[in-house]
């Protein structure tokens, strides 16, 4: 069972072994959100399924949600009925990836642990790994599955709403971990959001700092440093992780993991919904 990362070399093993199996691509363009779709058709790791982080991975119908911000997470229930609906098992082995390093991936990784599924990893490297092994690739729509029986179970992630970050803000017991670009978390630019800046007494930690410049994620030794560092002896159990809209936080969550310094919380609306209410403190600098 692979419940981090998982390489290229390592997915052609465990696709050979004929054990079961669902491959998921996440990838979407932010500036066209129509093209995560087009470039799945295009083309995709063979079996793959596409997983749209607007349409299956967001709640933007006005229906029920489990966290604010630009992207709502669905509701447990919801996310569980979706998994059994497109012939997710209980017993498979789930793999994710996109061709944005990661970016989005690891929001549907977090989401599958949330519904108390373990069994789910990242392919290092994502799409560009899977080629530079000649992996089997394939285009057009997925195939259609018959449903399956996944059912929901005990959330194995933990997941922190804003009335709480705000209840304890500048409590010990809580240490925010803002993944932003650091020119968004000083405040000097913010391309998405009405309000520029930061919550107050959030560290900052490029959630693209953990990657090389192949994609891959860094060594867990010089994970665990930077972490450590960042964290000053600030204890691990006191982290919360938050970012623009709760997508990008999670490759932070799991370099933590991976760093053996986790699981760690996230808090998903981020800063989305934090500025939306003026009555918030809030910072620059």
């Amino acid at each position: 069972m692979y419940t981090t990362l998982i390489t290229a070399d390592e997915l052609r093993q465990y696709q050979a072994s004929g054990q079961p199996l669902m491959v998921f691509d996440c990838s979407i363009d932010l500036g066209d959100r129509s093209l995560g779709q087009k470039l799945f058709e295009t083309t995709h790791l063979s079996g793959a399924v596409h997983a749209d982080l607007d349409r299956d991975l967001s709640v933007h119908d006005g229906g029920p949600a489990a966290s604010g911000g630009r992207h709502p997470l669905p509701p447990r229930e919801q996310v569980a009925a979706w998994l059994k609906r497109i012939g997710f098992d209980q017993r498979m082995q789930a793999v994710v990836y996109d061709r944005n390093n990661s970016s989005f991936c690891v929001r549907l990784w977090w989401m599958l642990k949330w519904v108390g599924h373990d069994a789910v990893a990242v392919l290092d490297g994502g799409l560009a790994a899977w080629q530079a092994v000649q992996g089997p690739l394939a285009s057009g729509p997925a195939a259609a599955l018959p449903p399956g029986d996944f059912e929901l179970r005990p959330a194995l992630r933990e997941l922190v709403g804003v009335d709480t970050v705000l209840q304890r803000l500048g409590h010990p017991d809580q240490t925010l971990i803002d993944a932003r670009a650091t020119p968004r978390f000083r405040g000097e630019v913010e391309p998405l959001d009405p309000v520029a800046g930061h919550i107050p007494g959030a560290l900052n930690r490029p959630f693209s700092d953990n990657l090389d410049a192949q994609g891959r994620f860094r060594p867990a030794a010089e994970l665990r440093a930077a972490f450590e560092q960042l964290l000053a002896g600030r204890p691990v159990s006191s982290v919360v992780h938050h970012c623009g809209s709760g997508v990008t936080a999670l490759p932070n969550v799991l370099a933590m993991e991976l760093a053996g310094l986790g699981p760690t919380a996230l808090f998903a609306g981020s800063w989305s919904e934090w500025c939306r209410d003026p009555g918030r403190p809030m910072a620059c600098g």
